[in-house]
């Protein structure tokens, strides 16, 4: 599993923060981001030109080459050795204008999708050339595609673009392993797939990996999606379009609260990370709405405008599988548990994970899962109506730099595996509640607690082995390190007094 940081964001953000002297972070975002897809699919390209090369008979300038192998064909203007040679000539804004425009003409599915504004006078043209010169490293050859270094990046700079634009950037972007459970647990194989907030597009890449792994066709699944955010909406197009996944994210941008770009759609697979606790989503004027079935949101929070849309948007046998903060599990503003006790009530809550901290790379707020299900006793699996399945994993994933934490393929496997064990797969095992991990428990209990649905209520605490070692001896050994340690505190002490007394500095 790729490591949460990648080692150098910080230097392509510092290259392209060079341009941010000449406009606001706002603009230069489009043109950082440019720049990175450029380079991007110039890396691609390179890369099977060189192969090419070495291919007898084969042509290394065959568009054909490049389209069956689902790389972008970039036109000679348009290649990074081309930017690279003009990036000190004054016209390099007008240079890069037109290489995007041809790349958009021989490759139909990024229409309207490449920024075309280099050339305007606003941009110094020093700086983007010297941005251009430091670029030297790759993002888009076969070892950084598999480890999505292109997502990641954005994802990097995304939440610096929100830092500068006074935003949290954590909505942006979803942990990838944190994307790999939730696809794990819910096996999005066949059918309709959505996102309403979806971001770069990252849920729908992982189903896509998952697809492929299970030895499934790609066309299998159908991708639907929706962004309100136009950079991030352009991202996700660029995104999906080199990996080859078709998608229907609308003509354009906009928000799914109150432009709901698939109002027909029922999905069978709902995948997503909507921003968390949003007080500005104009939830006022909605409060007639027909997706909130079970009680009108709060204008205060989005939380349960999220929930519900989700609800509203699931097929019959579907099931969808969320992000949130963990205030959602027991928020008890009247307005939320009224719609948390109906969702219970009605039995569409089918599990609850919660997370360990700091998997987040742009913000340190707790999080959970959420899994809902309309059919609770689909053929094929166990009858688990009346049940909730609570998953505690705080304690689970592991340090990946000094201040991320990751889920493992352990880990992940672990938490997938206990869920489809209780939904009774067959190729699961037997499923057993487990001390201070899960717990299938009956909705009578959760109403008991008040609707509440923080895992760590139901699951209990993990059984501690008896300890062996005598009270007594127990005390006699603890005391003894004790004393050791206190005897190395206080002649390391005494050590710092002598060195500052050494220098004139007695105390």
């Amino acid at each position: 599993m790729a490591t949460a940081n990648i080692g150098f964001e910080e230097k392509l953000w510092s290259m392209a923060d060079k341009l941010r002297g000449s406009m606001d972070s706002a603009e230069y975002k489009h043109v950082a981001l440019g720049l990175l897809f450029l380079k991007y699919v110039s890396d691609a390209f390179e890369e099977k030109f060189e192969a090419l090369k070495n291919e007898p008979y084969a042509d290394p300038e065959d568009r054909d080459e490049y389209i069956a192998a689902n790389i972008f064909w970039v036109p000679k203007n348009a290649r990074w050795n081309n930017i690279k040679s003009s990036a000190k000539k004054p016209e390099i804004g007008q240079i890069i204008d037109q290489a995007m425009i041809d790349i958009e003409k021989e490759n139909p599915s990024l229409k309207g999708v490449l920024p075309k504004d280099y050339a305007r006078p606003a941009l110094d043209k020093t700086r983007l050339g010297e941005v251009i010169d430091l670029f030297s490293f790759k993002v888009g050859d076969e070892a950084s595609r598999s480890i999505d270094v292109l997502g990641r990046v954005y994802e990097y700079f995304l939440s610096k673009f929100a830092s500068a634009e006074g935003k949290n950037g954590g909505e942006f972007y979803t942990p990838n392993s944190v994307v790999q459970l939730l696809v794990a647990m819910i096996e999005p194989f066949k059918g309709r797939v959505y996102d309403p907030c979806c971001g770069s597009g990252g849920m729908f890449v992982q189903s896509e990996k998952f697809v492929e792994e299970h030895q499934g066709k790609l066309g299998d699944i159908a991708v639907y999606g929706q962004e309100s955010n136009p950079t991030t909406w352009k991202l996700c197009k660029m995104n999906l379009a080199i990996r080859g996944l078709d998608s229907n994210l609308g003509e354009h941008h906009a928000d799914t609260f109150h432009n709901d770009l698939h109002k027909n759609l029922k999905a069978d697979y709902i995948l997503a990370n909507p921003p968390f606790n949003i007080s500005d989503w104009g939830g006022a004027r909605l409060t007639d709405d027909a997706r909130w079935a079970y009680g009108t949101p709060p204008a205060g929070n989005a939380n349960y405008a999220w929930i519900q849309h989700m609800v509203n948007k699931l097929a019959p046998s579907g099931v969808a599988g969320f992000v949130l903060a963990n205030g959602s599990m027991s928020t008890s503003t009247t307005a939320e548990l009224e719609i948390r006790s109906k969702l219970v009530n009605e039995d569409l809550v089918d599990c609850i994970v919660t997370l360990p901290g700091q998997l987040f790379y742009s913000t340190q707020i707790p999080v959970c899962l959420w899994f809902m299900a309309k059919n609770k006793a689909p053929k094929g699996l166990r009858d688990r109506r009346g049940e909730i399945l609570f998953v505690d994993a705080r304690k689970m994933g592991q340090m990946s730099d000094r201040t991320h934490k990751e889920l493992n393929t352990e880990d992940i496997k672990k938490i997938a595996d206990t869920y489809h064990a209780w939904r009774g797969q067959a190729d699961a095992g037997e499923y057993e509640d487990v001390k201070g991990f899960c717990k299938a428990t009956k909705l009578a209990e959760v109403q008991e607690h008040e609707y509440i649905l923080t895992p760590g209520r139901y699951v209990g605490i993990e059984d501690i082995e008896e300890d062996s070692e005598p009270f007594e001896d127990k005390m006699v050994r603890l005391t003894t390190e004790l004393a050791e340690q206190f005897s190395k505190s206080k002649h390391l002490e005494d050590e710092i007094r002598k060195q500052f007394g050494g220098i004139g500095f007695d105390f």
